[in-house]
């Protein structure tokens, strides 16, 4: 019997960490258009071993490169049964380099990392700034580039988002962003 949630359950505490910390103290700037015009896919992998997941990201990349932006703009592929561990699904990110760059897809797609227990280098588990990256289950944001430079002509300085996101961190407290990371209310 597995000790996740089902798929519904998923989506629905993916959905709610999106709207109640990344969108609602914006986090990432672009994520606020794609997100309210419907344009992002919610795929849940039910892989338990790291090559069926590269099977499933490779799935989810061919189905985004195959789906105009203007229908499907991203991909949030949440992998909840398989990389809970934070070292194993580190190194599992050169694995999905070596896949972009094999189907020849560096510089169309980039893929951006969300763990719930992400730290990044120099800091301790429980510090606030690790909370950008934070998220309910593993998962692979699956990115446009020619998405990703439209956004940064559109908005400007994209240098100040690192820190004002870290301050944003520091501002809510390890206890809100534990709760809502929880799916709690905020």
């Amino acid at each position: 019997m597995s000790t996740y949630p089902d798929e519904e359950q998923v989506i629905a505490q993916t959905r709610h960490w999106l709207e109640q910390l990344v969108l609602k103290h914006n986090l990432c700037p672009f994520a606020h258009k794609p997100y309210q015009a419907g344009l992002v896919r919610f795929a849940v992998s039910a892989a338990t071993r790291p090559g069926l997941l590269l099977a499933d990201l490779d799935r989810e990349l061919r189905h985004l490169q195959a789906t105009p932006a203007t229908e499907l703009e991203t991909t949030l592929l949440i992998h909840p049964a398989v990389l809970g561990d934070f070292y194993a699904y580190n190194d599992f990110l050169d694995t999905v380099d070596d896949l972009l760059a094999a189907q020849g897809l560096e510089g169309i797609f980039q893929v951006a990392s969300f763990h719930p227990a992400y730290q990044f280098s120099g800091t301790e588990p429980d510090d606030t700034e690790n909370y950008t990256n934070r998220s309910p289950f593993p998962m692979l944001h699956l990115l446009r580039e020619d998405s990703i430079e439209q956004a940064i002509s559109r908005y400007g300085d994209v240098e100040e988002i690192p820190e004002r996101n870290i301050e944003t961190m520091h501002r809510l407290g390890i206890d809100t962003l534990r709760r809502i990371l929880q799916g709690g209310q905020v």
